[in-house]
């Protein structure tokens, strides 16, 4: 499976691009997790989307939110990968891309949902503090402190 990986600016984005970026968003968070929540949130036109192709579709994506936004440093968000697609070391590529487009020393700071926590221990990240629910799903907040 060869992914092409494409990372733009909101404002470089094609309406294309962004149609399928909401499209799979919505797929996943939403459709996939039963979860009912504005996933259109106005951070999107502060973020860099990372994007992981197979032929046209989008089967992974990342949302880096520029720092002073969301928390007062980058952060990274709506990490997924397509359900089919799943399984496949997919996520573990799209974690690389993502970390590679910073200084080893960058501190980034998610929000992640609790299931995926060990997955992103892995990748340096440190839980901090206790569980939330975020739309209804357990969270917690994650840094990597470089």
């Amino acid at each position: 499976m060869m992914i092409k990986w494409i990372c733009k600016e909101y404002k470089d984005l094609s309406t294309n691009e962004l149609y399928s970026i909401l499209r799979v968003r919505q797929e996943v968070f939403i459709i996939e997790q039963n979860c009912n929540y504005l996933d259109t949130d106005n951070y999107d036109q502060y973020s860099h989307h990372l994007l992981g192709y197979e032929s046209d579709k989008v089967v992974a994506y990342m949302r880096i939110v520029k720092s002073g936004k969301i928390y007062s440093n980058v952060s990274f968000g709506r990490i997924l990968v397509k359900k089919e697609f799943r399984k496949r070391g997919l996520g573990i590529e799209l974690m690389k891309k993502g970390l590679d487009l910073f200084p080893p020393t960058q501190v980034i700071v998610m929000s992640a949902q609790l299931y995926l926590e060990s997955f992103y221990h892995i990748f340096g990240f440190k839980s901090v503090g206790e569980m939330y629910l975020e739309d209804e799903i357990p969270h917690i907040k994650m840094i990597r402190n470089g």
